[in-house]
C-alpha cells in the first residue's frame, strides 16, 4: 500500500515528546496528505501541561479520526461551542478571507509541548527537535507561505528558513499601530508573522492583517 504523506511526518516527531502534554497536528489527514501553498504555525500549545492530552494521543486521533478536521473549527475551547473561542474565530476569519477551508490547511506549532507560559520551556532546544517535522511538511507539501502566529513563532521560523528579507508590512490603523510583516528567503518562500490572535482582533477592520497573507499568496 502506498505510504501516505502524513505517515512520514509522524515518523519525524521526536520519541521524547510523544508522551508529553501537547499536540503536533492542528488539522487532519486531508490537510497533511495534500499539496498546500500555506502552512500555519503557532509557537506551542497553550494550556496546563498537567493535562493528560499527549502528543501521542493527538497523533492517534488524527490518524484514526475524521479525515477533514481542524482544531480551529471543530474543537471546543474554553467551554465555548466548537470553533467559537475568540482565537478560533480570528483564525477562521483569516481562512475565510483568503478563500481556504480550515480543514484543508496544514496547521501545527513550532514546539509540540504544552505550557501556560512558553518562558517555562526551553523553546530553542525544543524548536530544534521539532523542526525536521516542519521542514518535511514544507518540502513535501510544496508550501510557499508559512503564516506564524506571533513574533516568537515568526522569529524561529524565519531563522530556520533563512527568511531575512522583509518584503511587505501591515500596520494596524488603531492607536496601537502594531505591525505584521512578511519576510522572504532566497528561494522565494515567504514567512508572514502576524500579531497573535490572542491579542489582536483580526476580525476588526482596524487590526485585520489578512491582506498581508492574501498578497503573499499572490
Amino acid at each position: 500500500m502506498k505510504r501516505r504523506r502524513i505517515d512520514r511526518f509522524v515518523d519525524l516527531i521526536p520519541e521524547a515528546l510523544l508522551d508529553v502534554s501537547g499536540s503536533a497536528f492542528y488539522s487532519g489527514r486531508r490537510a497533511f496528505n495534500s499539496p498546500s501553498r500555506l502552512y500555519l504555525l503557532g509557537l506551542n500549545p497553550a494550556g496546563d501541561p498537567s493535562w493528560r492530552s499527549t502528543v501521542r494521543m493527538n497523533v492517534d486521533a488524527v490518524l484514526n479520526g475524521p479525515e477533514d478536521w481542524s482544531a480551529w473549527r471543530d474543537e471546543s475551547w474554553g467551554r465555548k461551542p466548537p470553533g467559537r473561542n475568540y482565537r478560533q474565530l480570528r483564525v477562521l476569519h483569516l481562512m475565510e478571507q483568503i478563500g481556504m477551508d480550515a480543514g484543508a490547511v496544514p496547521c501545527s506549532e513550532v514546539v509540540f509541548s504544552r505550557s501556560t507560559d512558553p518562558n517555562k520551556l526551553d523553546i530553542d532546544a525544543l524548536a530544534r527537535l521539532c523542526w525536521p517535522f516542519h521542514q518535511s511538511v514544507i518540502e513535501t507539501l510544496g508550501v510557499r507561505v508559512v503564516v506564524c502566529l506571533g513574533g516568537r513563532a515568526g522569529r524561529h521560523t524565519r531563522h530556520r528558513l533563512g527568511a531575512h528579507r522583509q518584503i511587505d508590512e501591515y500596520v494596524e490603523t488603531n492607536g496601537r499601530r502594531w505591525k505584521s510583516r512578511t519576510h522572504e528567503n532566497s528561494s522565494g518562500l515567504a514567512v508572514v508573522t502576524l500579531a497573535h490572535p490572542s491579542q489582536a482582533d483580526w476580525t476588526a477592520r482596524s487590526s485585520d492583517p489578512t491582506g498581508l497573507v492574501k498578497r503573499s499568496l499572490g
